[in-house]
């Protein structure tokens, strides 16, 4: 799952990035309100932590922007102040959650869970396609005849893959979601997650696979299908 966090406190904001990095999220950083509006209206993100006081723009006026510009994921709300009022201005923008500082990482994390869960089926931590379960909690990927625990960035492949079965998704597309925009590597790390992917398919007797579709992408696809790289 890909977080923006918005927050000028540098302190602050290599805490929480950590944090949220050792729970298997990835993470974009941000240090001003101006920065956090371009990067939620060009990026593809599961969910936003806003700071409230922060240069250029603050969170309130990002979080209005965006839900102007029909942007609808999750925002939490970070700030100093816990007056009433400017809970009810956050919440009244479309904010999904106020968190006043200082707070406990385990009450973010909770919060952050409940809060990008709005929404999802009741069996909430499995995804399913084919004979193979993907459970979100444990990051077990199993069958009827076996299972594997998927690192951080194999997970967050595949559950791209099972939130979109048969879907074409590109190579740049992949980049983008997972490793972010401010990532030094290349793209060919892409094709190295969905190999180790492919193989813990096989390992697992999944009745689905992988597919490449030359110059088009991938798809998650039943047995039977054609594949081409």
């Amino acid at each position: 799952m890909r977080i923006l966090l918005a927050e000028d406190e540098k302190s602050m904001s290599r805490a929480l990035t950590a944090i949220l990095t050792k729970s298997n999220y990835s993470v974009d950083a941000v240090s001003s309100g101006t920065d956090a509006l371009d990067y939620l209206t060009a990026g593809d993100y599961d969910a936003a932590i806003l700071d409230v006081m922060m240069p250029g723009m603050d969170g309130f006026e990002v979080l209005k922007r965006i839900r102007a510009k029909g942007i609808r994921i999750p925002v939490m709300m970070l700030t100093a102040k816990s007056a009433v009022d400017d809970k009810v201005e956050g919440l009244d923008l479309g904010a999904n959650d106020y968190l006043t500082k200082p707070f406990e990482s385990r009450e973010l994390l909770a919060r952050l869970r409940a809060m990008t869960r709005t929404g999802t089926p009741a069996e909430g931590n499995d995804l399913k396609f084919g004979n193979i379960t993907l459970n979100r909690a444990s990051f077990e990927l199993s069958s009827p005849t076996g299972s594997v625990v998927l690192s951080s960035k194999e997970f967050q492949m595949m559950e791209y893959l099972m939130s979109n079965p048969g879907m074409l998704i590109t190579t740049d597309r992949f980049f983008e979601k997972i490793w972010g925009l401010d990532f030094e590597g290349d793209t060919g790390i892409v094709w190295t997650n969905l190999s180790y992917l492919r193989k813990k398919l096989i390992r697992i007797d999944a009745n689905v696979r992988i597919k490449a579709s030359r110059n088009a992408g991938y798809s998650l696809v039943t047995d039977g299908e054609s594949e081409e790289r």
